[in-house]
């Protein structure tokens, strides 16, 4: 029984009913071509030897020119009273078969030459080619299927052959495949699972590195606050030291709690991960943002530039994993930009969608390390090192593409930037 969901069966049914039907079609038309150029003939035999007949007005001078049509032929003069120019008539008689011509000899003694044939012979021989068509039919039908399972299995073998190496691998083993042993046709799939498998890789080893980091950041003020109440206990003391010891007990659990914050965070945006999409003008919500933040960079000394382009820009998406990244992108300019110095939020068009960047007069970066791994940490400046690796997270969701790098116009700083391609957005121009 074939799957109605197996492509390969249903290709294999439509490649034998359409190869089968194609068979057929031509088959037929050429029978028919053939009996209907053999009967066109034996018509004009016929018709020739009447117009011989009528022409010398005797039979005995016709059968000298016509020998060969002759044979197995008989003629008649017979009076029919109908103003027909000629007729042909097949009957059968006896299991014999014969064509007939009524072919006006006279027509004011309404008399005409009947001349019968006898094409039993051609009817066999009809007969026998239909027979031969058959059997020809049935071979090939049956090469038909031979060809077609054979075709479909040689189209489904990268498909098998993909699908064996995916089976055999788990999050130890993954490898991209080879995409140049595979056919042109599937190069671009490849690329995807090679693609896939990429992310797939990241996010293993960025959950294996949260995991772990998570452990170790979680213990080290654990065993802090262990060892200072231990510390404590060791012999009497005065009021004012044990407040002081639960003070610093307290900003180590603040401290905690910031991380487990960060970390609620992550299972929060993959929560978000599976909101349905909503349509967002990019541009007033990023103006929005900027109005929040221009506040937070004034308490702090610092002055946050704003330049957006084009006046609006709509897209489809999850709003919350938006505000993820361009609320990180802005405290982390804030936060490594200098007293004094200024932080620049701008957006623009390019070739393939719509660009968002965050460029501040910090520290720079190391480029040779992993910024988006978790608990990856620039500078002296506190934090939990969760907020790159959400807003990469969110990226990827989104199916957007951020990067960090330092700023190549001789200032020291980063730029931060948002990538959301055009399958995402359309330009909604501002009046």
């Amino acid at each position: 029984m074939f799957s109605q969901r197996s492509i390969r069966n249903r290709f294999l049914i439509q490649l034998i009913v359409a190869s089968a039907a194609l068979l057929s079609i031509f088959s037929s038309i050429l029978f028919f071509y053939i009996q209907s150029s053999i009967y066109d003939e034996k018509r004009q035999e016929l018709i020739k030897l009447a117009q011989n007949i009528s022409t010398y007005q005797s039979l005995h001078d016709a059968k000298r020119n016509d020998a060969d049509i002759l044979l197995g032929v008989s003629i008649e003069l017979v009076e029919r009273h109908t103003n027909q120019n000629m007729l042909f008539v097949e009957h059968t008689e006896n299991s014999r078969t014969y064509l007939r011509l009524f072919y006006p000899f006279n027509f004011q003694e309404h008399s005409y030459i009947q001349i019968t044939k006898d094409i039993s012979p051609t009817k066999k021989l009809f007969k026998k080619i239909l027979n031969s068509i058959f059997l020809i039919n049935a071979i090939g039908f049956i090469l038909i299927v031979i060809y077609a399972i054979a075709l479909s299995n040689m189209l489904t073998a990268p498909i098998r052959t993909l699908s064996r190496k995916l089976s055999n691998m788990n999050e130890h083993l993954i490898r991209p495949i080879r995409v140049d042993e595979l056919p042109e046709e599937f190069e671009p799939l490849g690329e995807t699972i090679n693609r896939l498998i990429n992310r797939i890789q990241n996010f293993v080893k960025y959950q294996k590195e949260l995991f772990i980091g998570t452990a170790h950041e979680l213990k080290t003020p654990l065993a802090v606050i262990k060892l200072k109440n231990q510390v404590t206990l060791i012999k009497q003391r005065d009021a004012k030291e044990y407040i002081d010891a639960i003070k610093t007990t307290n900003e180590t659990v603040d401290e905690m709690d910031q991380l487990v914050s960060a970390i609620l965070n992550i299972g929060r945006q993959e929560g978000a991960q599976l909101d349905n999409p909503e349509d967002v003008d990019v541009i007033a919500f990023l103006k929005s943002k900027a109005n929040d933040f221009e506040l937070l960079a004034e308490n702090e000394g610092k002055s946050l530039q704003i330049l957006l382009s084009p006046g609006a820009y709509a897209a489809t998406l999850q709003l919350q994993l938006l505000n993820q990244i361009v609320q990180n992108f802005l405290q982390n300019a804030l936060k490594f930009t200098p007293e004094g110095k200024k932080v620049l939020l701008q957006s623009y068009l390019d070739d393939t969608g719509l660009m968002i960047e965050v460029i501040d007069e910090g520290c720079g970066i190391d480029d040779s390390a992993d910024l988006f791994a978790p608990f990856k940490r620039q500078g002296s400046k506190g934090g939990a090192g969760l907020g790159l690796f959400l807003a990469k997270s969110a990226a990827d969701a989104m199916g957007a593409d951020i990067a960090i790098r330092n700023r190549d116009d001789g200032l020291n700083g980063t730029i931060a930037s948002l990538h959301l391609y055009s399958k995402l957005c359309c330009n909604l121009y501002a009046k």
